[in-house]
């Protein structure tokens, strides 16, 4: 598929390390087949860079130059010098597609840079045209632009005046070798905003491409629409750089009206950015500079662009476009307004095609087998009613239901799971036997709802969570305290010290009883330890375990069996917004405003894998059902789906207008929701990597969302005080998911958000931060009691 730049050419913006805070070294140099300017190795390639390449030099602005030379004569001086740098490496074919590019520039510098001596290079310093002021000016070229080619195609920053890619690879290193650099710093990576044209023409040349788009036909003005909100702040960003203040806050004033409403946060960042010091330690900036904006636009609108942009010779806007942006493009009909408005508002654009190709085995892992026993009193009402054991075939059915391999799963030891103890295996039972019991839910059967209010929580509630069987409730509050409480009858009791125990009779058939201390059964457990406001928290699966994450940077882990802390883990510098155990325990999640994501395993003090990509906080986690994935919501607007073997980002999903703060698998792991501070909840289909529906309803943030125990429901909680329930089976059925959509993304979502909606419910002045379906499909909702 064509795209503009290719993946590999990723030279001119320097990706971030969120760990170390300096960008990565520049890739290697290719071989010498790559080193030049590249002859058309697709068809994305050949149509989509030539622009970018040689072909423009004749118009493009060259780096500031000395008094005693003209811009005409660097380029001329540049483009010979690398003519003979090609003629001497023997790289015959890479100097004829210069030459062909550069026909613009005139005939006559092909013939001077085949010149014997390659002399008479007018206008070079002192007048030498010896090889050694060809290398000089290489070397000079090569510094400036600083680019290092990577697989074929390399944009050409907007510091080269028009060189061709082969000025990158460095004399002595055409053979594969590796360009050695000095790990860039915060001004390497701002200095490509040195070179700019006239500040007092930046206005003139955004509004005449406005000008442009809003005149051209309706099906291309839509998708070219989309370059208004990158091309603005990079061009803003480039007069703050270069210290043109009052352009800048001109331009900005100016323009900033015409962004779409969902980018409002970021110009209110941007408009803090008003002299060059202020972008040095701007994370947001820094994200702008070093992260590709990526437009996804039909050929035909492309082409349009392109051409418009040659013709008037608007440099400074070509210049951004190739270096700065990603231009995803497809073949085929151009999207809709409303096609692209469901996609894009994320802080880098939509995602690329390619991001969502990789194969994911969305499908649950077979569990193991072992046989279902009947409860004594099962047996004896059965025979009371006269109905002699009919429910145990059925209950077996329910023991077997998963014998088949789901084609869709991942190979059973693909990560290592822990191994099923007695315990787990006895609670593996009751839950069938619960199944059993479970009331189907539809829209004709909709589940009734407890309501967890908690009052007087002065503390300020920051997090909830509750057991899966559904025994124990816990909260995290702004006071640094986690709070336990049983919500059965039955007390929460500690072990007793171990003076006490060493009198038990091990071998006893209540021996789990005896351990226990009376003395200390009460309804509420107040767990000490951290040292700021408790953001996140979750049980495992087995009851024995809390995870509990902070303001303070750690995680910690408590036992249930003695209320105390066992381990706190140390990875995140800066506050730890949420953290999830796996559905199989041992693995655990956090993610915080450090921009990363941790995989932990109970037993290691370190991270197992680190998930570095977002570009903001990772406001929350969650693991797939089958245990191989975890989905991360973050405030860059993106919702991310990780492989646990590998650390590989598999799917990157774009539609969400604000901050992510709840997901949900459906439990049958094909489908995605996500929940934002939009108010709208989107579905996903995780194979295709599409979005598949909208649901628009809620008024403020949604920070709860739950799939009932089959499917058939999905609950979301807002802080508009409300639980709504949709139709999950309607939303799901029938998708579009043929290839020509999976290919284009062009999706078309149905506007019936009103006949999904099952049912809204209000609160008492409640915001709804958690939502469980109990094992039977009760459903229970928790949140603060705000007097407001």
């Amino acid at each position: 598929m064509a795209a503009v730049p290719e993946e590999p050419a990723e030279v001119a913006a320097v990706k971030p390390d969120p760990e170390a805070g300096t960008p990565p070294q520049p890739p290697a140099a290719p071989s010498a087949a790559a080193t030049a300017a590249p002859p058309a190795p697709s068809a994305a390639a050949a149509d989509g860079e030539a622009a970018g390449s040689a072909g423009d030099a004749s118009s493009a602005k060259p780096s500031a130059p000395g008094p005693a030379a003209s811009p005409a004569s660097l380029d001329r001086q540049t483009l010979v010098a690398v003519l003979q740098f090609l003629r001497r490496s023997n790289l015959r074919e890479s100097e004829e597609i210069l030459r062909r590019e550069a026909r613009l520039l005139g005939e006559d510098i092909g013939n001077a840079a085949l010149s014997p001596a390659g002399a008479g290079l007018p206008g070079a310093p002192g007048g030498e045209g010896d090889a050694s002021s060809s290398e000089a000016l290489l070397s000079r070229v090569t510094a400036a632009t600083a680019i290092s080619i990577g697989g074929g195609v390399a944009p050409v920053a907007s510091s080269s005046p028009g060189v061709a890619a082969a000025a990158a690879v460095p004399p002595g290193k055409v053979g594969g070798g590796v360009v050695v650099e000095d790990q860039p710093d915060v001004s390497a990576v701002l200095s490509a905003y040195n070179q700019q044209g006239d500040p007092t023409l930046y206005e003139e040349y955004y509004s005449g491409l406005k000008n442009f788009i809003e005149c051209s036909l309706d099906c291309h003005r839509a998708e070219l629409s989309q370059l208004f909100y990158p091309l603005f702040v990079h061009m803003y960003l480039e007069l703050v750089y270069n210290q043109h203040e009052s352009e800048a806050k001109s331009f900005f004033e100016r323009f900033h009206g015409d962004q779409e409403c969902y980018y409002q946060d970021d110009l209110r960042v941007l408009s803090s950015l008003t002299k060059k010091e202020h972008m040095k330690g701007n994370e947001t900036m820094l994200d702008f500079r070093t992260s590709k904006f990526v437009l996804r636009i039909s050929r035909d609108s492309y082409q349009l662009l392109k051409r418009h942009l040659q013709e008037k010779q608007n440099n400074q806007i070509w210049n951004i476009v190739q270096e700065h942006l990603y231009i995803d493009i497809f073949d085929g009909m151009p999207r809709s307004k409303q096609q692209i408005d469901a996609m894009v508002g994320s802080l880098a654009g939509e995602a690329k095609r390619e991001a969502n190709k990789a194969k994911v085995f969305f499908g649950l892992l077979k569990e193991p087998e072992f046989d279902v026993p009947l409860d004594d009193e099962d047996e004896e009402g059965e025979n009371e009613e006269g109905k002699p054991k009919k429910k145990k075939p059925k209950r077996d059915s329910v023991g077997s239901k998963s014998k088949k391999q789901d084609p869709n799963a991942p190979p059973q030891n693909r990560i290592p799971l822990p191994e099923l103890k007695d315990s787990d295996k006895l609670d593996k039972v009751m839950n069938m036997k619960e199944a059993a019991r479970r009331v189907r839910l539809g829209p004709e059967c909709l589940p009734s709802i407890c309501f967890y209010t908690f009052l007087n929580a002065y503390q300020g509630l920051t997090a909830v969570d509750i057991t899966d069987d559904s025994s124990m409730i816990v909260g995290g509050f702004a006071d640094s305290t986690v709070r336990v409480w049983s919500v059965t009858p039955k007390k929460l009791r500690s072990v007793k010290a171990a003076a006490d125990l060493s009198l038990i009779d091990k071998e006893s058939d209540d021996v789990l009883e005896r351990i226990m201390d009376e003395k200390t059964a009460s309804e509420l457990k107040i767990l000490y330890g951290h040292s700021g406001p408790v953001y996140g928290t979750s049980f495992s699966p087995d009851r024995n375990y809390l995870l509990s994450c902070s303001e303070d940077g750690t995680v910690r882990l408590w036992s249930l069996q003695t209320f105390t802390c066992l381990v706190g883990y140390k990875g995140h510098n800066y506050p730890v917004w949420d953290t999830q155990f796996s559905p199989y325990g041992y693995y655990f999640v956090s993610g915080g405003h450090d921009r990363v994501a941790r995989l932990w395993a109970t037993d290691h003090y370190q991270p197992l894998r680190i998930f570095a990509g977002h570009l903001a906080d990772v406001t929350c986690t969650r693991f797939h059902p089958n245990s191989n994935y975890i989905a991360t919501g973050s405030a860059d607007r993106t919702v991310r789906l990780w492989d646990v073997l590998n650390g590989n980002c598999v799917r990157i999903f774009t539609g969400h207008k604000g901050p992510i703060h709840s997901l949900a698998f459906s439990p049958n792991g094909r489908f995605l929701a996500t929940g934002a501070t939009d108010g709208r909840v989107l579905l996903w289909d995780i194979g295709h990597g599409l979005m598949v529906g909208e649901l628009k309803g809620h008024t403020d943030t949604i920070y709860a969302l739950r799939f009932s125990r089959d499917g058939e429901i999905l609950a979301s909680g807002s802080m508009d005080n409300t639980v709504r329930l949709w139709d999950a089976v309607k939303a799901f059925e029938d998708l579009e998911t043929d290839d020509f959509t999976t290919a284009t993304g062009h999706i078309n979502l149905p506007e019936n958000s009103q006949d999904l909606l099952l049912g809204t419910y209000m609160t008492k002045s409640t915001p709804v931060v958690h939502l469980h379906f109990t094992r039977r499909n009760l459903l229970l909702a928790a949140g603060a009691y705000s007097s407001q």
